[in-house]
């Protein structure tokens, strides 16, 4: 189960890897984009950090809207929109839940990755975000069906989101500044894809420390490579 304490575990670890990583993102915006998205980041889930602390969400759905309608209201260009609507869309699927079997958490996934393809109008492809979001949520979909713990099954997630963050350096961007760039996109990785691995690999990391199984009472390319955790 992923309760609260493990949500906003996850939330935390994602602030400290995007600091820990925030000059790696900004470098692969550079090749391709406006040199900002690490930046940005770093900026959005400080703001997260410090909403968690000033006001403690009383749910998972909380949580998880609170630290996306701060990503929308603080973080400039697309990231901000984009990763807030991931979030906004996963807490509204979480309903009044007290915790989330690892059904329960795919099922909240695919609702953000929907949002996030409705709102950026892409598909697998285009190079963005969502050439790891599907990959990685159908992967911890398979390892939940097959009978895998929630922290073995986002483990397996986290491995195919660094995998397939490494394969959009083969893509041409069809999307955002870098659709620019055109044939030139190619040969290097998606910042937001980047970053979106950083994000699951959180939550891997998240759920390997964490006691899943209590529930609360409701109250790089190869140097971005931590979402297999330990």
């Amino acid at each position: 189960m992923l309760t609260l304490t493990g949500t906003t575990a996850w939330l935390r670890r994602w602030a400290a890897v995007i600091a820990e990583h925030e000059l790696e993102l900004t470098a692969l915006d550079a090749a391709i984009g406006d040199a900002d998205h690490g930046a940005n980041l770093r900026r959005g889930t400080t703001a997260v950090l410090a909403q968690l602390d000033a006001d403690p969400p009383s749910s998972i759905a909380e949580a998880l809207t609170n630290a996306g309608m701060t990503m929308v209201t603080t973080v400039g260009g697309a990231s901000g929109p984009l990763v807030g609507t991931l979030l906004l869309r996963a807490g509204s699927a979480c309903g009044d839940r007290v915790s989330l079997t690892g059904a329960d958490l795919v099922a909240a996934l695919r609702a953000g990755a929907e949002g996030v393809r409705a709102r950026g109008h892409a598909e697998l492809g285009d190079k963005t975000m969502v050439d790891v979001l599907v990959p990685a949520i159908d992967a911890l979909d398979s390892a939940i069906a097959t009978g895998a713990s929630l922290a073995a099954a986002a483990s397996t997630a986290a491995i195919a989101a660094n995998a397939a963050r490494d394969a959009t350096a083969a893509l041409v961007a069809r999307k955002g500044r870098a659709s620019y760039l055109g044939e030139r996109s190619v040969g290097t990785v998606d910042p937001g894809a980047a970053s979106t691995a950083l994000l699951l690999g959180a939550l891997a990391a998240a759920l390997a420390v964490a006691p899943t199984a209590q529930v609360d009472q409701p109250g790089r390319a190869s140097s971005l490579r931590v979402g297999e955790p330990a």
